[in-house]
């Protein structure tokens, strides 16, 4: 399995994949926040953000939900082993959202 980031959002009210959700993945450097990557996930609900190895340090993805009360979801997290493949979930309803460490 190559290393990485990506991620994979599923539509928990429907029962779907969130396909055509909007992203932004930014570093979080000392300097200000960087932009990486930006895209949308696919008809599966998956994007692929980088690939390769990544840089130590705290990154924040940022979904455009838009829906009935969250305009975006942003989730922060950390890359401490930058030659790992790092995978973020995103389960969505119109109240709620949930993520965890994937694999």
């Amino acid at each position: 399995m190559s290393n990485g980031l990506s991620t994979h959002v599923l539509d928990l009210q429907n029962g779907i994949p969130a396909a055509g959700l909007a992203y932004i993945l930014y570093l979080l450097a000392p300097n200000g926040r960087q932009k990486l990557a930006e895209g949308a996930t696919d008809a599966d609900g998956r994007g692929q953000l980088l690939a390769g190895s990544l840089a130590t340090g705290l990154y924040e993805l940022v979904f455009s939900v838009n829906n009935e009360f969250y305009a975006d979801v942003p989730i922060r997290f950390k890359i401490t082993e930058p030659e790992r493949r790092y995978h973020i979930p995103l389960l969505l309803s119109p109240y709620g959202y949930s993520t965890y460490r994937g694999s």
